[in-house]
């Protein structure tokens, strides 16, 4: 990729900043303008003689306070979306160690043995596919018949945690191969260390996504935020007057936006547009496993 020039990056600076999809507007926007109108109200009550101007509620809720919560919220919300990733980016790279670990580990003796090692392989886009849909609470679809047998599909269908049966079929075939005498006792060692990682993974994207944050913890700042916004035009309306309603907007928008940030990105395993693009990293996944079985297929034919 070439250096972007400064004039591109000052375009993509501009188109980033009115940029509707992806941002917090959609989720934020209603609130924002009931907190503006509120302050329009303010400000025409203060023009009519009405004792709406209180500067003293500005020490009712710190600005200090109110920040540190929002910052706590948001860098929670970021410690799991980031997690979520590594776990994912681990399964990745477990996935591929995997497949070249049964390719050279586990010998050819009988003239089935190559599909048998290539179906196996293919479970393992199954595994990725599978913890996908686990995550976000959906079935077998569609999506999986490439990569397992029409029985093991049926299976499949019947069953909630599709990742742990697909390991259990990658065992059982680990376990024929060893009985075989085909794979050594420290072979297969190796391998079921990868298989453990994979398992870590699930069970800590798992962890992800059945521990929310508090709920009350959640309602509180959400309470916090909605009274700091209504008690603003109470403040400013005196040096504000008619654009108090504005101003009222405008930090609504920030603090509003700052907590809904955190909402987009808590659960990073769903169709959100902020969530990790987990079918683009499944078919990475799906994509190099061919790109493997293709390779070492055609460097097995030149060799023979």
């Amino acid at each position: 990729m070439g250096k972007i020039s400064k004039t591109t990056a000052r375009k993509l600076w501009l188109r980033e900043i009115f940029r509707y999809q992806g941002s917090v507007i959609p989720g934020i926007l209603q609130r924002c303008l009931f907190c503006a109108a509120f302050g329009i109200i303010i400000s025409f009550l203060y023009f009519n003689k009405l004792p709406v101007c209180q500067p003293i509620l500005g020490s009712v809720i710190p600005s200090i306070v109110l920040a540190l919560l929002l910052v706590f919220r948001t860098n929670t919300a970021y410690e799991r979306f980031w997690e979520g990733r590594k776990l994912w980016g681990s399964t990745v790279n477990t996935i591929r160690n995997l497949a070249w670990q049964i390719w050279v580990a586990v010998d050819e003796v009988e003239p089935g043995d190559r599909e048998r090692k290539i179906n196996t392989l293919r479970l393992l886009s199954a595994f990725a596919i599978s913890k996908k849909r686990f995550l976000r609470y959906e079935p077998a679809s569609e999506e999986l018949k490439p990569w397992v047998s029409p029985s093991q599909y049926k299976v499949l269908q019947n069953i909630q945690n599709m990742p742990l049966e697909i390991t259990r079929w990658l065992g059982d075939y680990l376990q024929q191969e060893y009985k075989r005498g085909v794979l050594t006792n420290y072979q297969l060692a190796t391998i079921h260390t990868l298989m453990n990682d994979l398992m870590d993974n699930l069970g800590g994207c798992e962890r992800i996504l059945k521990t929310p944050i508090p709920t009350a913890y959640v309602i509180h700042l959400n309470q916090l935020v909605l009274i700091y916004c209504l008690i603003l035009p109470f403040q400013f309306v005196k040096d504000l007057g008619w654009w108090t309603g504005l101003f009222v907007g405008i930090v609504s928008f920030a603090l509003f936006g700052i907590e809904e940030i955190g909402v987009e990105i808590e659960n990073p395993f769903g169709y959100d547009y902020n969530d990790l693009p987990l079918d683009k990293i499944c078919q990475s996944i799906q994509n190099n496993l061919e790109e493997f079985i293709a390779s070492q297929t055609n460097q097995d034919s030149m060799e023979a």
